[in-house]
C-alpha cells in the first residue's frame, strides 16, 4: 500500500480500486508518543461486550450499492475505540465549542461529550467554551461536569451559547495553548467545520498535542458524505406539525391557501421530507428545483386548478427557493452574515404577496391565504427520541477517536457505520437534493404537483449530477446509473 506525505490528505490504495481517506493522526507529526492501555477493558459497563475494540484495519465504505465489476471505491476510518490510547485520563483537558445557528441535539451532544469521557475514560476536566468561536478570546467558561450537564437534553438551544463567526485562528489557538487543553470537540455547520480545519492546521504547525474533532450540525440536512445531520428528523417533525396548521387553516375557509416556509437556504431536504410525511401538502418548492409564476404550467395556473378541484390548497417553500425570481428592487446584494451565508429576502412573504395580487386583480378570484413561519420555533425545540440516540453515538465516537490520537477529523454515520472524515470532504461540497432522483420523484408523485422542469432544466441537473439521465417522450426522467443513496 502507498500512502502520501503527511502535509497532503492521507490517501492509503489498495488493491481492486480500494481508496481510504484516513485522518490525521498526532503520530504524524509528534515522534515518539506513548500509549496506554484503553481504560474501557476495565468498565463493568463493557464487560459482556463480545468485542468493544474496533479493529485498526476497519473502514467503512462510502458507497454501499455497487456491481460485482466495480472497484472498492472509497472508504473511511471506522470509528469507535482502540485498544491502545494516547492520552491518559488524568492529563485530559477538554473542551467543547458550539458555534453558528440553533439546532435540536446541541445539548445533547455536549451532555454525551461530557459523560462519555467521564464515564468511559475518567475524564474530570472538560470546559464549556461560552459563545462560540468569540468565546476562545474571552475568560467566560463554563465548568462541564456530568451533574451540571445531567438534564440539559431535555432543552433547546446551547448551554454554551453560540455566536456566527469571530474567528481568529491565532487567539483561538493561542487560547487553547494557554488554557492547557488538548481536546477540543467543535460543534457546528460547515463554516464552523472550516474553522476547525484551520484550528487543527495551526495546532499541527505548533506541533501540540492537542487533538481536534469536529461534530457536524446543520439542521439543513446540507453536510456531504454523512448519511443525515443530527436535528434532522427533530425538524421534519415539528415541520409536519406547522403544515397539519396549514391544512387546518384552507380546509376551514373558501378557497383556502395555508403557506408554510421552512429552512432550507440551499437544500429543500427539510421541505421534501416534511411534505412527504404529511401527505397534506399540494405544492413543494425547494432551491434545487427551478419553478416559475406566471403562464402555462406555471404555480399561479396550478394553484387555481387545485383550488377549483379540492377549495383548498397547501404549499411548503424552503427559503432559499425562488430567489431568483425576486424583482431587481427586492433582491439582497451580496451582503453576507457573519458566518459568510449570503443574506436572502423572505420568500414566503414574497411570494404571498404575488399569488393575492395575482388572484385578486388579474384572476378576479377571492383567495383565503394564511403564512405560517416556524422557522425559530423549529430551532428551537429539544431533539426528539431518534435525534436523541444519534447525538449520543455522534459524541462518544468523536470521544473515541480523540482518546486514540486521531484529530483533524469530523464524525458521522456512513451507510449507518460510524466513521472519521477528513474536514476537506466535509467542507468541499454541499449535500443538496438531486431532482432527477427517485425521492423527489416521489414527492411529485405525492402532491400531484407539475415538476415546473422544462427539458432544459433537466439537462443541466442531470449534467451537474454528472448522471446520464435521459428524457423520455411521457416526460419522465430515466438514467442509465441511478443514485440508489434513496432508492428503495
Amino acid at each position: 500500500m502507498g500512502q502520501e506525505s503527511d502535509s497532503a490528505p492521507k490517501i492509503v490504495t489498495g488493491e481492486f480500486g480500494y481508496t481510504l481517506e484516513d485522518v490525521p493522526h498526532l503520530s504524524d507529526y509528534i515522534s515518539h508518543l506513548p500509549t496506554y492501555p484503553n481504560p474501557l477493558q476495565d468498565n463493568p459497563a463493557y464487560s459482556a461486550v463480545r468485542q468493544y475494540f474496533v479493529d485498526l484495519d476497519d473502514t467503512v465504505a462510502q458507497k454501499i450499492v455497487v456491481h460485482k465489476d466495480m472497484p472498492r471505491g472509497t472508504h473511511f476510518r471506522r470509528a469507535g475505540p482502540r485498544q491502545r490510547v494516547y492520552f491518559e485520563s488524568d492529563d485530559v483537558h477538554a473542551c467543547i465549542v458550539t458555534c453558528g445557528g440553533l439546532c435540536p441535539g446541541l445539548n445533547t451532544v455536549i451532555r454525551e461529550i461530557v459523560c462519555g469521557l467521564h464515564h468511559m475514560y475518567g475524564v474530570k476536566r472538560v470546559l464549556g467554551i461560552n459563545g462560540g468561536y468569540r468565546g476562545f478570546y474571552s475568560k467566560n467558561t463554563i465548568p462541564l461536569t456530568p451533574n451540571t450537564v445531567n438534564d440539559i437534553h431535555k432543552r433547546g438551544g446551547t448551554v454554551l451559547g453560540t455566536s456566527r463567526g469571530g474567528h481568529d485562528t491565532k487567539k483561538i489557538v493561542d487560547s487553547i495553548q494557554d488554557r492547557g487543553i488538548n481536546q477540543v470537540y467543535i460543534i457546528g455547520g460547515d463554516g464552523t467545520q472550516k474553522g476547525a480545519a484551520v484550528i487543527f492546521e495551526e495546532i499541527r504547525r505548533r506541533g501540540l498535542k492537542v487533538a481536534v474533532a469536529g461534530i457536524p450540525k446543520t439542521i439543513d440536512n446540507d453536510i456531504p458524505v454523512i448519511d443525515k445531520s443530527f436535528g434532522f428528523d427533530s425538524a421534519v417533525e415539528e415541520a409536519e406539525r406547522a403544515i397539519t396548521a396549514a391544512h387546518v387553516e384552507a380546509t376551514s375557509i373558501e378557497n383556502g391557501i395555508g403557506l408554510v416556509k421552512l429552512m432550507g437556504r440551499y437544500s429543500g431536504f427539510i421541505a421534501m421530507y416534511a411534505t412527504l410525511a404529511s401527505r397534506d401538502v399540494d405544492c413543494c418548492l425547494i432551491p434545487e428545483s427551478p419553478f416559475y409564476l406566471e403562464g402555462p404550467g406555471g404555480l399561479f395556473e396550478y394553484i387555481e386548478k387545485r383550488l377549483k378541484e379540492n377549495g383548498h390548497m397547501v404549499i411548503v417553500i424552503a427559503e432559499g427557493a425562488g430567489q431568483e425570481l425576486l424583482s431587481d428592487s427586492l433582491r439582497s446584494t451580496n451582503q453576507q452574515d457573519a458566518s459568510g451565508n449570503k443574506l436572502l429576502q423572505d420568500v414566503g412573504l414574497w411570494i404571498s404577496q404575488r399569488i393575492k395580487d395575482h388572484f385578486s386583480k388579474q384572476r378576479k378570484m377571492t383567495i383565503n391565504l394564511k403564512y405560517i413561519d416556524p422557522t425559530y420555533m423549529i430551532r428551537a425545540i429539544p431533539s426528539n427520541a431518534s435525534d436523541n440516540v444519534y447525538c449520543t453515538l455522534l459524541a462518544q465516537s468523536a470521544v473515541h477517536g480523540a482518546m486514540a490520537g486521531y484529530t483533524g477529523f469530523t464524525v458521522g454515520p456512513v451507510n449507518g457505520r460510524h466513521a472519521y472524515i477528513p474536514f476537506y470532504r466535509i467542507n468541499e461540497s454541499r449535500n443538496k437534493v438531486v431532482i432527477t432522483d427517485r425521492m423527489w420523484a416521489r414527492l411529485l408523485s405525492s402532491t400531484n404537483q407539475p415538476s415546473f422542469l422544462s427539458a432544459k432544466d433537466v439537462a443541466e441537473a442531470s449534467k451537474r449530477e454528472k448522471t446520464p439521465y435521459v428524457l423520455l417522450d411521457n416526460g419522465f426522467v430515466d438514467g442509465k446509473y441511478m443514485n440508489e443513496d434513496v432508492a428503495c
